[in-house]
C-alpha cells in the first residue's frame, strides 16, 4: 500500500489536466528591449566620440565639406597647444606625425580645429608648419551658426 499510483507504473507520473502543445512562436518582448537599450546607449554616446580634444570652435556660414576619407585633425587649444587626435605635438614634430599618418601622402587632407580663443597669429603659424612641409590640403574647421 505504500506505492504511490504513478510509482506503479513503472516511475512515471502522470500530469493532470489536459496536455497543450509547445509554443512555437518567438517572443519578441525581450529583443525589442535590448535594441532599445542599445539605441539609447548609442545615442548618448555618439556626441563624445568626436575626434580629438575638446575646442570651443568658431561659428561661421560656411557649408560643410563631403568627404569619404576621414581626414587627418590637427587642433590648438586656446594655449596655444598643438594636438594630433589626442597626443600632444611640437612645432618641429608636426610635418614628420602627419608624414606618418597620412595614408595618401602629401595630397592627404589636414584639418586644422582652432580653439575661437586662441591667438590667429598661432593658428597662421600651424598652417605655416604644414603647408610648408609639403601638405597642399590644409583646412580650417568651424562650426556651423547657430540661428
Amino acid at each position: 500500500m505504500g506505492m504511490a499510483h504513478g510509482a506503479a507504473q513503472g516511475g512515471k507520473r502522470r500530469r493532470r489536466g489536459r496536455r497543450t502543445a509547445a509554443i512555437n512562436e518567438i517572443n519578441m518582448t525581450p529583443f525589442i528591449d535590448v535594441v532599445l537599450v542599445l539605441l539609447i546607449v548609442f545615442m548618448v554616446a555618439a556626441p563624445m566620440m568626436t575626434v580629438g580634444v575638446p575646442l570651443d570652435l568658431p561659428q561661421s556660414k560656411a557649408s560643410p565639406l563631403n568627404s569619404d576619407t576621414k581626414p587627418v585633425t590637427l587642433s590648438i587649444r586656446q594655449s596655444g597647444q598643438i594636438f594630433l587626435g589626442e597626443d600632444e605635438l611640437t612645432d618641429e614634430a608636426i610635418v614628420p606625425k602627419l608624414s606618418e599618418v597620412s595614408k595618401s601622402g602629401f595630397d592627404e587632407r589636414v584639418f586644422v580645429r582652432g580653439d575661437k580663443r586662441v591667438d590667429y597669429g598661432r593658428v597662421a603659424q600651424v598652417m605655416a608648419i604644414v603647408t610648408g612641409g609639403g601638405f597642399k590640403k590644409v583646412a580650417l574647421v568651424t562650426e556651423p551658426e547657430q540661428k
